[in-house]
């Protein structure tokens, strides 16, 4: 403490007020009330360390008109109920390390400053419930034993909430954020309502021991968070981090106009992506899903490489990747090579030198794998994965039947090649055939006329 403590005895740590030596707390009824009267609005208010019941607390509202400046509050611990509302605070405010032993109440308070709640203890209910602040807030290392209300809040310059613990019901529904809100390492060990809520906010490495709801207009960051039960995750032009996310219960993740990136996620429940409007994900990489739905999505930059389960992995109205068309000459087998358009994972357009410098891509082996895997809804997508299946085993090197099976009929799939070939083949036929008629014609035509022999008359008289 950086504070000269209580004389009224070594476990007092208020601080010390002269000429007494005295904290508020232990003030005789005649020196409390000289020292009140030396409170006034927009004044430094000082009680740092002391003990404050109700009574107290209001009389040096009071005191300030309920409209203190600069107040300093650390390590203060209020016996009773804390009621702010109607108090205006015009200064910062400190409360570190303070605890609240009942219900503490800030609604319809006003701070016109920033306000630290770092390492407060409330051990009942905490209600922020519309509640403005023009700075910022810090609630670090916090712990809130009952429910939180941060409803309808502003906060002006954003709100921390790093590695702070929240073991009751907890709301933010319809806040303002500001310059955004960080969870960092905190914990909810009931549910989680984020809802309707504008602003950034990360939940990085965050903890939810029970169902959390997640919605925000700004960006939203949830990377190496862990969901012991359902993770509802709603969000509206703007982007959502979830990689590296583990969830036991089922997950649901509805974008409109919005991306997201789901790389290294562990989805043990059942997981559910759709979009709507332009939304895009842009990785699937290494994340492990034993069902995992994907719709209305853009995906033709979507990585897939190292997905576990594939099979697991339904498709339905997504758009993919195209690969390009056109006919390529080159000195290996097959010389001549025509390709057709057809729908294709970002993995492989990378693979075939259309993404990042540095980046080769994913194996043939494992695209093949994927491509048999990936179950698309429509018959087109499902042909076009088929046929690529196919095409990577071929460029892995398995077996020579594959470079004539795709050079003669597209694996069965392009039967037009076959037509194509029977066709040529039928022309050469009929042009050898009509060169050799026409040589044989030639031939009799060109030949020397044969003598032919005399006749000889005989006349019988």
């Amino acid at each position: 403490m950086d504070w000269v403590t209580c004389a009224h005895s070594a476990g007092c740590t208020g601080i010390a007020g002269r000429p007494s030596g005295l904290c508020l707390a232990h003030l005789s009824p005649e020196q409390l009330g000289a020292a009140l009267g030396a409170l006034s609005p927009g004044r430094l208010l000082d009680l740092r360390g002391t003990t404050v019941t109700s009574d107290l607390l209001s009389r040096v509202l009071d005191a300030t008109g309920a409209r203190p400046g600069r107040t300093r509050l650390d390590r203060v611990r209020f016996t009773g109920d804390v009621k702010l509302a109607g108090v205006t605070f015009e200064g910062d405010v400190s409360l570190d390390d303070a605890t609240f032993d009942r219900l503490a109440s800030f609604f319809g308070a006003r701070f016109e400053g920033n306000v630290s709640l770092a390492g407060v203890r409330f051990r009942r209910e905490l209600s922020f419930h519309g509640v403005t602040v023009r700075g910022h807030v810090s609630l670090d290392r916090a712990v809130m034993a009952r429910d939180a209300l941060f409803s309808q809040a502003v906060f002006g310059h954003g709100l921390s909430c790093e590695r702070a613990r929240f073991d009751g019901y907890a709301t933010f529904d319809g806040a303002r954020l500001g310059d955004g809100a960080a969870f960092r390492g905190a914990r909810f060990g009931r549910t989680l309502s984020f809802r309707k809520v504008s602003g950034h906010a990360g939940f990085d490495a965050a903890h939810f021991a029970a169902d959390a709801y997640l919605s925000a207009t700004g960006r939203l960051s949830a990377a190496r968070a862990r969901a012991d039960g359902l993770l509802d995750v709603v969000v509206t032009r703007c982007g959502v981090d979830l990689r590296g996310v583990e969830v036991t219960g089922p997950l649901t993740v509805r974008l409109t106009d919005a991306q997201a990136d789901l790389e290294g996620a562990r989805l043990r429940g059942p997981a559910t992506v759709t979009g709507r409007g332009r939304s895009t994900l842009t990785s699937l990489r290494e994340v492990e899903a034993a069902s995992l739905e994907l719709f209305g999505l853009d995906l033709s930059s979507c990585r897939f490489a190292g997905l576990a389960h594939p099979s697991g992995v339904r498709v339905k109205d997504c758009t993919f990747a195209l690969t390009p068309r056109g006919v390529q000459v080159g000195l290996r087998w097959p010389m001549l090579r025509w390709f057709s358009r057809r729908r294709a994972l970002a993995d492989e357009r990378t693979r075939r030198g259309h993404g990042h410098a540095g980046d080769t891509g994913a194996s043939p082996d494992s695209l093949a794998s994927l491509y048999a895997g990936l179950r698309p809804s429509d018959r087109a997508t499902a042909a076009d994965f088929a046929f690529a299946a196919m095409e990577m085993r071929r460029q892995a090197g398995h077996g020579w039947w594959l470079s004539v099976s795709w050079l003669v009929c597209g694996y069965g799939m392009r039967m037009g090649r076959a037509a194509a070939w029977c066709a040529l083949v039928a022309a050469i036929t009929a042009a050898a055939v009509l060169w050799s008629t026409a040589s044989h014609a030639a031939g009799h035509t060109g030949a020397p006329a044969l003598p032919s022999a005399p006749v000889h008359s005989t006349w019988t008289g």
